[in-house]
């Protein structure tokens, strides 16, 4: 069966990615219409629109996979992508879709169900022999049993979900005094986010560097990857920037770490597009961390460096080609960067500030490529990420990448909501990163300031102040300050004063 009408399964800027290379392919892709984005920029890029918009039901749409397959059987879509985030690894999901004979674009159940579980992943991890933390080799059933797993294998130790991904469900315990409450914290969180409390303890690797593999394999059995991406610049375990190829790698250690990520895949003969993440340490020992059974949201940077579309690659893998390239035919070329551009306000500890985007401006040029989702008009909702733009740029090596990403920067202006860019512009300045001497503790250890204020912002700032000092002090019409009875001025008055400064 040859796929050709694809229900994406998903919404905002992975939505367009998808539905771009569909497009280039001659697949027909059908969106869903909800209520919380009637009007979303990814519906304008869809052959079809499912109207969603009257489900008054708790579960969104993305989450519900009876409604899902329900859509897909309706619009004669017959097969599914599900991106990333929601049910992209869900393995229920995926058997649902070949229970109603609707192709799964992503891999098999049995991959996602083994991967997916943090505890059985280790134990395949372990039976290659894999490097790995030290760590319990089940979930742990309460805190108590979770502090006499920490005594044996010595602090700090790390908590994590057994479900988990993308940084949810995951605490950091030091001494024993914290536990309970790390451990509570933890399941609760793993259980909001993944349906599942179950949590598992290993040692914590101090300052490392978070490297990744990209992963390709076909249903004959073969599987390649793609290179590695430095995923260090996170806060919180969220990432923030990702770069490709990474600067702590040599070409040795590529090949040893990218035979290891070969290996755990195939492992559970695995197909269509995936990631094997490690820990890198100071001495440049690595450690399996964990697989995701997804297209990432990092994806462009491989894609900038190998020339290889991964969407693509996912479509036809699922269609049952077999795979073009071998090892061998992987060449990187160059250097690529992505900053996630998010509405958060850097100031307020990366706080989400939701927001209508009144204007949008994303800079054009050979060695830029912007990934979005929204436009001028569009509005970033509580409900969902915060993500506004990927902003990926390329450069022949990593201090050209940085130079034409300083400058790409400075021409993207978002008006409306608050955005991550001032960090992002403080980031490409920093002498630390632009050596590439940074591990995932950067954020919280090496920065005193988390935002970058250009000259020209300073003497705009200090203009309007001044502009507004002269017509409220010195014109003819101006409200007169009484520094006498100043401590009587009118509520109003004081709050007008204290917004316009």
């Amino acid at each position: 069966m040859k796929i050709k009408r694809i229900l994406i399964a998903n919404r905002g800027e992975i939505a367009v990615r998808i539905m771009k290379t569909a497009k280039l392919m001659k697949i027909e892709t059908v969106a869903v219409q909800t209520a919380v984005e009637p009007n979303a920029m990814y519906l304008s890029s869809a052959d079809v629109i499912y109207d969603n918009t009257e489900d008054n039901s708790e579960i969104p749409v993305f989450l519900d996979i009876e409604k899902l397959i329900a859509i897909a059987l309706k619009t004669n879509a017959n097969a599914i992508h599900p991106g990333y985030g929601f049910l992209a690894e869900n393995a229920y999901f995926a058997q649902k879709c070949i229970d109603n004979k609707i192709i799964f674009i992503g891999p098999s159940p049995d991959a996602i169900y083994k991967m997916g579980n943090k505890t059985i992943a280790r134990k395949i991890a372990m039976a290659g022999g894999i490097p790995m933390a030290m760590g319990h080799e089940g979930n742990i059933a309460n805190e108590e049993e979770a502090v006499l797993v920490a005594e044996k294998i010595g602090y700090p130790v790390i908590i994590k979900a057994a479900s988990g991904g993308g940084g949810r469900g995951m605490r950091i315990v030091r001494k024993s005094e914290e536990m309970e409450k790390m451990f509570i914290i933890a399941s609760k969180e793993a259980e909001k986010s993944f349906n599942d409390p179950s949590v598992f303890v290993e040692k914590y690797i101090e300052n490392p560097k978070h490297i990744e593999f990209q992963i390709l394999g076909d249903t004959k059995g073969n599987v390649i990857h793609l290179g590695e991406r430095e995923c260090s610049i996170q806060r919180k375990h969220q990432k923030l920037l990702e770069e490709a190829p990474s600067s702590a790698l040599d070409k040795k250690l590529r090949e040893k770490m990218g035979k290891m990520a070969v290996q755990i895949a195939k492992a559970v003969d695995y197909h269509s597009a995936g990631t094997v993440e490690f820990l890198l340490d100071s001495e440049k020992n690595f450690y399996f961390m964990e697989m995701n059974t997804r297209i990432q949201v990092e994806h462009p940077v491989t894609e900038i460096i190998t020339g290889i579309d991964l969407i693509e690659q996912q479509i036809r893998i699922a269609n049952g080609e077999e795979l073009k390239f071998k090892q061998s035919d992987i060449k990187l070329s160059g250097w690529a960067i992505e900053c996630r551009i998010n509405a958060e306000d850097v100031q307020a500890g990366f706080a989400p500030d939701p927001g209508k985007i009144v204007s949008l401006n994303m800079p054009s040029a050979p060695c830029v490529r912007v990934d979005t989702g929204v436009q001028a008009g569009s509005s970033i909702v509580a409900s969902y990420d915060s993500m506004i733009a990927k902003l990926i740029v390329k450069g022949k090596d990593r201090k050209e990448a940085i130079k034409n990403c300083k400058m790409a920067l400075d021409k993207v202006w978002i008006k409306g909501t608050k955005t991550t860019l001032p960090f992002f512009r403080m980031l490409m300045r920093h002498p630390k990163f632009q050596d590439g001497n940074f591990t995932t503790a950067f954020i919280e250890k090496d920065l005193e300031k988390f935002y970058f204020n250009s000259e020209y912002e300073e003497m705009l700032a200090a203009w309007l102040a001044t502009k507004l000092f002269v017509e409220e002090n010195l014109n003819d019409d101006s409200i007169n300050i009484d520094f006498k009875n100043g401590k009587d001025m009118s509520p109003w008055l004081l709050n007008k004063r204290i917004n316009q400064f």
